[in-house]
């Protein structure tokens, strides 16, 4: 069975979901963990019952571990923030992933560098 593209109506749940947890990060949480996060991108579920925001910043491994616990315990926190920003009869479920994009871009530049410098060598 091919996979059904998302409705508009998705689209536009995820997008103030993360524009909405980007303003709450940075404005009303008080976790220094938190305020230095920087939210890349939420997916919404079909039936809008759970999302999930992936968030980026500078941190180690552990810096990571603990920012995520942190998301993940004040997730029914954020959802009553969101309520009456996004005025839904129910707020989706909040699960928080660390978005690996950058990293990886960063990862594909340097092998492409180093490609490019054994090129000139030769």
């Amino acid at each position: 069975m091919p996979a059904r593209s998302e409705s508009p109506r998705v689209r536009r749940v995820a997008e103030r979901i993360q524009i909405e947890m980007a303003e709450i990060l940075t404005k009303e949480t008080e976790d220094p963990r938190l305020r230095s996060l920087t939210v890349t991108s939420a997916k919404v579920s079909r039936d809008l019952a759970s999302a999930r925001v992936w968030v980026s910043g500078r941190m180690t491994p552990d810096e990571e571990a603990a920012a995520l616990a942190a998301l993940e315990h004040a997730a029914p926190f954020f959802r009553t923030l969101l309520a009456p920003r996004l005025g839904l009869r129910v707020v989706p479920t909040l699960r928080f992933e660390v978005d690996r994009t950058l990293e990886a871009g960063a990862r594909i530049e340097e092998l492409l560098k180093e490609i490019r410098d054994q090129d000139e060598t030769r």
